[in-house]
């Protein structure tokens, strides 16, 4: 009798952790965004995209974990100090890099295991519904002028001798 006790009470613990363990959804979410791109890339080798995210859940859910897929890569979405407060980012080489507008597609719990099981099994990722999805948009990064001072120096330097020396023949013949 005493066996039976301690099944239903491990019983009871299972369910429990399994029921606390569940993942919560944020039901009909609000999303405020800013967001920030390397503009200048005369110095730099890499462009970096950051997405800052504020998410308000009707159902008041906080700490919420979020995943996202920018161009199929899939990310974790870092909270901040506040609840719901998160952070995308990542960067591109400055070669590769495009300008326009990136659409970061945010997932909970639920969504990523979806998102990774069509992944796995090579189905189409864009059947997968997001959370809620935002734009970032990156202007494009001034890599420097098209032609280098160095360049300008030079030449202006071998038209000033060439007009000097042309000027001069023209003086003594």
């Amino acid at each position: 009798m005493a066996g039976t006790g301690i099944v239903v009470v491990s019983v009871l613990l299972a369910v429990c952790a399994f029921s606390c363990a569940r993942a919560d959804s944020c039901g009909k979410p609000e999303v405020t965004t800013t967001s920030y791109t390397t503009q200048d890339a005369t110095v730099l080798t890499n462009i970096a995209y950051i997405a800052e995210i504020s998410l308000k859940c009707s159902n008041a859910i906080k700490g919420l974990p979020l995943y996202a897929e920018v161009n199929g890569k899939i990310l974790t979405a870092a909270r901040t100090s506040d609840d719901n407060r998160y952070q995308v980012s990542w960067t591109e080489e400055v070669k590769k890099a495009r300008t326009g507008n990136f659409n970061v597609n945010l997932f909970d719990e639920e969504g990523y295991t979806t998102l990774r099981k069509a992944i796995r099994n090579g189905e189409d990722v864009s059947s997968v519904k997001p959370l809620v999805s935002v734009t970032l948009n990156h202007p494009g990064a001034y890599n420097g002028p098209w032609v280098n001072s160095e360049f300008m120096a030079a030449a202006l330097a071998v038209v000033v001798w060439y007009s000097a020396y042309t000027f001069r023949n023209k003086l003594l013949f």
